[in-house]
């Protein structure tokens, strides 16, 4: 684990249980047009709250070119253009279940495009940070890398899940996999006592890069993202033929 220093692009979502079925079609837009992703490693961006497929791609003019990247959008709606991942933890809807469903959800998009890319890497602001080490957990060893800004993990015990809760695989996380978190001390979003899970859990199941940012508060920063471009160059493709 390393921990760091450092002082904007603007980022900012499965239905309840009790919500009808997930919308089947998925919605994403890419970097590359369909003949030049083949033999590329794969960028999966996770927007945030409130957010959609749109907001995050600003970003990956920043990252390496080697990448095919895809933003995906969350299938339940909030508003007109305005999406999340499965409710928020706080609210009287939330559920495991809601997060389950919409981690098979990515995952079975995953499945009909990781063929003809070389790795497949993760990249969350926010609720999707919680998404993007929601399919690491369920998925153990499947993803080269992942990278979290400004967001959390999930705690299932703060949702009723007992000791035997078996949706996540976190036995299987050896603490091998590149992660990179970034965050500001003062993010008046996260609350306290996710930030306190997210700590514990990264100990022993990810190999973590941590740096905080001080003073861009629940955003990302032009000096977070060229600290994403190295460590993705550093983990992801280091070694690959040029």
């Amino acid at each position: 684990m390393t921990d760091a220093t450092a002082a904007d692009a603007r980022p900012q979502s499965l239905p309840s249980e009790s919500s009808p079925s997930p919308v089947p079609v998925h919605h994403a837009v890419w970097s590359r047009p369909e003949e030049e992703r083949a033999g590329t490693p794969l960028l999966v961006l996770l927007h945030g709250y409130g957010a959609n497929e749109a907001d995050l791609m600003g970003l990956a003019g920043y990252l390496p070119d080697e990448f095919a990247v895809a933003s995906l959008r969350a299938p339940q709606v909030l508003a007109p253009g305005a999406y999340q991942w499965f409710p928020l933890m706080a609210a009287n809807d939330f559920s495991l279940g809601a997060v389950e469903a919409a981690t098979d959800y990515v995952l079975d998009w995953l499945d009909k495009v990781k063929a003809q890319h070389t790795s497949v890497t993760l990249l969350g602001f926010s609720m999707g940070m919680a998404m993007a080490t929601s399919l690491v957990r369920r998925r153990p060893g499947e993803f080269a890398a992942v990278v979290g800004l400004s967001g959390f993990a999930i705690d299932p015990a703060s949702a009723g899940a007992g000791s035997d809760y078996g949706y996540f695989r976190d036995g299987e996380l050896d603490g091998s996999l590149p992660m990179f978190w970034g965050r500001d001390q003062a993010d008046p979003i996260i609350t306290a006592d996710k930030i306190e899970y997210t700590m514990g859990w990264v100990r022993g199941h990810v190999n973590l890069t941590k740096v905080t940012y001080p003073g861009i508060a629940h955003s990302i920063s032009g000096p977070e993202i060229a600290h994403v471009k190295e460590f993705l160059e550093m983990t992801v493709l280091a070694g690959r033929a040029r």
